[in-house]
């Protein structure tokens, strides 16, 4: 429901709701958490609170680290260099529509 009158909070999920979804833990969520892995925000009360994309993330990293064997320092290499990647392939389909032009030119 929502009205005009009620404050928009920002959509954010717990630990538990984080685990759930993506398949885990929460007490590895939690380590994930604490190694930078995925962002999340402390309220007054120490909860743990999380983006919609978490869930997303969090599977990523499992997956990453189970088929690669990957360390979860190389991982946090991989989650940033496909990060990038995602940036230089929105770039290219802006310049290749002809919409846009890239932020260096």
């Amino acid at each position: 429901m929502s009205s005009p009158l009620l404050p928009a909070l920002p959509p954010r999920l717990d630990i538990g709701m984080v685990a759930a979804a993506s398949g885990t833990h929460p007490e590895l969520v939690a380590r994930f958490v604490e190694l930078g892995l995925v962002p999340a925000h402390r309220d007054g009360a120490g909860r743990l609170w999380f983006d919609p994309t978490a869930p997303g993330l969090v599977r990523r990293i499992v997956r990453l680290h189970a088929d690669l064997s990957l360390n979860y320092t190389a991982v946090a290499l991989v989650i940033d260099l496909l990060a990038r990647i995602d940036v230089l392939e929105s770039w290219r389909r802006v310049i290749r529509s002809g919409k846009g032009t890239p932020p260096w030119r």
